[in-house]
């Protein structure tokens, strides 16, 4: 089977609800939240009782929220979507964190190791009545009166999983977490030499299989029916694969397939605000490499392509809002295409 298609859904809870509505028709599987201007989980809450949609925040910014708060947020909406909800968690970088956030940066990796496993656990202490006794480096969590303690909840406990960019981040995720989402920039290259090979490590390392994680590939895309249209839409394509090119922390990517001195040019014309130069220095080769852009068939032959072992698709428009009736094109272009893993797998 292809991977199921999730889409973005609202920034602020006030369109969240109409949104809703709107997309449950165009036969996606699921939407998605990410941490913007507004709210991550509010729009969630609008959109949980108006649709059947999965539900997923893509993703939560961890560290400045307490485990327990967490928790708490994921047990409602779990609740409240009768099974449907999904916590995606990201560490975000460091200068957000402090400088934003005000919060604590302690290593991404072991801290959102100590997260993960903490929200779990007081989800299991909820489900299954045990007592809580969570005592890690970051963080502690051994109280929980009935006072506080909202019982078994009827729809289970929902999946917590983990968005990752590096091999030690992605292990991590496949070891401990229930889930991983990948990145979107990324390319098929790079998923199937550094982000698969980490991914396996981690699953050995815990004695689980594949079966055992959900793996989400988010995937910046660009579509239209027409040659005007899709140059429209890859207009913010391109200028997303820039921004992406000039951080640090993305360099991995570009290294992969041979293109890690373009990272500093770009960075260098971030810091002077030459958006416009950044963006073309995004060939077409480029944009073909990190986006799926084209006619919604050739979009899902592109993702299936490189992402046919995946469980589900998180596609993002960037720069445009892709119109409901080209949105359930792809999402039936999708369908319609047989999953194509040996792409990842190699």
């Amino acid at each position: 089977m292809s991977p199921k298609l999730d889409v973005i859904l609202a920034e602020s809870v006030a369109e969240a609800a109409d949104r809703a509505r709107a997309l449950q028709g165009t036969g996606v599987d699921g939407v998605f939240t990410f941490e913007n201007s507004h709210d991550v989980f509010f729009p969630l809450v609008a959109a949980a009782p108006v649709c059947t949609l999965d539900l997923l925040t893509n993703v939560a910014i961890a560290f400045p929220r307490s485990p327990m708060h967490l928790a708490n947020s994921a047990y409602d909406l779990h609740l409240l979507s009768q099974g449907r909800f999904r916590l995606g968690l990201g560490s975000q970088i460091r200068t957000h964190i402090e400088k934003r956030f005000g919060s604590r940066w302690e290593g991404p990796v072991p801290q959102m190791r100590e997260w993960v496993l903490a929200v779990k656990a007081i989800l299991r202490a909820w489900q299954d009545g045990t007592r809580l006794d969570f005592r890690g480096e970051h963080t502690v969590h051994t109280l929980m009166t009935p006072a506080f303690d909202p019982g078994p909840n009827p729809y289970g406990v929902p999946k917590v999983l983990v968005g990752a960019l590096g091999p030690r981040m992605n292990r991590m995720a496949a070891e401990v977490a229930d889930g991983v989402l990948v990145m979107p920039f990324n390319s098929a290259r790079h998923m199937r030499e550094r982000t698969m090979p980490a991914i396996e490590a981690g699953l050995a390392a815990s004695g689980r299989t594949r079966a055992d994680l959900e793996l989400t590939a988010e995937v910046i895309v660009a579509v239209g029916r027409t040659d005007q249209e899709i140059e429209a839409a890859t207009a913010g394509a391109r200028a997303t694969i820039a921004f992406y090119g000039s951080t640090p922390a993305y360099r991995s990517v570009l290294d992969a397939e041979g293109l890690g001195d373009l990272q500093p040019e770009l960075n260098a014309l971030s810091k002077q605000g030459r958006w416009a130069e950044m963006t073309a220095l995004v060939t077409d080769d480029l944009l073909a490499t990190f986006a799926a852009h084209g006619t919604p068939e050739r979009v899902a032959a592109e993702i299936t392509a490189r992402y046919g072992d995946c469980d589900r698709v998180c596609a993002f428009f960037p720069g445009f809002r892709a119109p409901d009736d080209l949105v359930a094109d792809l999402a039936a272009a999708l369908k319609a295409r047989p999953a194509e893993a040996q792409a990842i797998r190699g």
